[in-house]
């Protein structure tokens, strides 16, 4: 503008090249001026790290997963429907990336809607069912879950289209890299457009008691899904990630796992929440207990397993993630990813979502547990038990059957489902996946 504002009086001239000149200077404001607006909003955002990746040159590999901590030596069924979980429409199926056939091998996607009776609301889901959810051998098998958070404001199809989940684990399955597991995808709000960030909001919404009681208590009355909390985890993506954590740390009896793909490490009102915590002497106290690195500092730690992403370049959460590693004490554990340069959007959560669903299926526990053929469970009677230890023990043998002989077909030597290659980045082994 200075620039333009000197060369004024020269370019005032009558002829074609004044008049070119005066365009041209009006034009390289406008530019700066539009580039300045959106680097401002890049450098706020982290939309693009480099410049590589603004012009499309990035590195597009897996990221690898290092653990942080060890852990320390203290380390429903189907004719439920139309209940708690009620279908509803299509949108966002048709992007989910599965491949085409039959449902017992390549598993299904289905919209639904959660109706959850203590936070008072009925929320959108898309749920992933493994081939294994409809394979004769596992008729009666409960499976583990992963409730998978959208960021805030992006709806649900986010994570079909962009993240590509239901994809991926459809992929990792295949190959024996996850244990067959139920997917459910979900926002991170229950009041829009107001982001509620998984708060329990003083006389406002109920989102933590939505995703720790209501989506729990729905899923289980409808799928074939483990009652116990170690089936269990929790992912995310920037706020979906912030929130899996806050499930985790805050609800460690729901959510004993947790895999927070650029999360922050607090969270606190702005232009998008309004005002999360209410007003008076509590407001400050419930504010402070949603800092996770202070409750780390001043808490005792959950007896949870997490995972956290960040970006030495790019990301405004690393260094912020780095103070959350250090804070991590007994009995929780941590592992990490993170990238040499990355941004906060898909291209870098594409890396890191592969080796994420991988942790986090080595993390959850297969349920043992199975469902009757007439009822969720057998009888009181004695006679009852010892059918249904029958019914187990029957199920058992025909899932460990099944398994090996894909394990035979594929040439993985017997590997179960939910085992994956994961060896420690410390052992010096340049190509080994963490």
């Amino acid at each position: 503008m200075g620039l333009t504002i000197w060369l004024w009086p020269r370019l005032s001239g009558r002829g074609g090249l004044p008049v070119l000149g005066r365009l041209g200077s009006i034009l390289v404001t406008q530019l700066t001026i539009m580039s300045a607006v959106l680097l401002a909003v890049n450098s706020a955002n982290s939309f693009y790290g480099t410049w590589g990746e603004l012009i499309g040159k990035y590195d597009r590999s897996p990221g690898q997963v290092t653990q942080v901590t060890e852990p320390g030596a203290n380390a429903g069924v189907e004719g439920g429907r139309g209940g708690l979980v009620r279908p509803s429409g299509s949108e966002g199926l048709d992007k989910a990336g599965l491949p085409k056939g039959p449902k017992d091998k390549v598993g299904a996607v289905e919209s639904v809607r959660l109706v959850a009776r203590r936070a008072n609301v009925v929320e959108p889901a898309i749920v992933y069912l493994p081939p294994q959810y409809f394979q004769k051998q596992y008729e009666r098998q409960r499976f583990p879950v992963i409730v998978a958070i959208s960021g805030y404001p992006g709806g649900i199809t986010n994570l079909t289209q962009y993240l590509q989940v239901p994809k991926t684990a459809s992929t990792l399955i295949s190959e024996r890299r996850m244990q067959p597991t139920v997917i459910v995808m979900v926002r991170p709000t229950i009041a829009p457009p107001r982001d509620t960030e998984c708060v329990d909001v003083p006389d406002g919404p109920q989102a933590e008691t939505y995703f720790a009681k209501d989506l729990p208590e729905a899923l289980k009355s409808a799928y074939r899904v483990g009652h116990d909390a170690s089936a269990w985890g929790v992912m995310g993506y920037s706020s979906g990630g912030t929130c899996a954590l806050e499930l985790a740390m805050r609800q460690p009896g729901t959510y004993p796992v947790a895999g927070a793909l650029s999360a922050d490490y607090k969270i606190k009102n702005d232009l998008t929440t309004g005002n999360l915590f209410g007003n008076g002497s509590e407001a400050a106290k419930r504010q402070r207990e949603h800092d996770l690195i202070w409750r780390l500092r001043n808490l005792p730690a959950p007896q949870v397993s997490v995972l956290v992403t960040s970006s030495e370049k790019g990301e405004k959460n690393y260094a912020e993630t780095q103070k959350f590693l250090k804070a991590v004490k007994e009995p929780m554990t941590a592992a990490k990813i993170i990238l040499p340069a990355g941004s906060h959007n898909f291209t870098t959560w594409r890396r890191e979502i592969e080796p994420t669903l991988e942790w986090m299926s080595k993390q959850l526990t297969f349920p043992q547990d199975t469902v009757g053929r007439s009822g969720p469970q057998a009888s009181g009677t004695e006679d009852g038990k010892k059918a249904e230890e029958e019914r187990k023990r029957k199920a058992e043998e025909e899932r460990k059957k099944d398994e090996a002989g894909e394990s035979g077909e594929s040439g993985e030597s017997g590997r179960s489902p939910g085992e994956a290659s994961v060896d420690a980045q410390e052992s010096g082994d340049p190509d080994a996946e963490d």
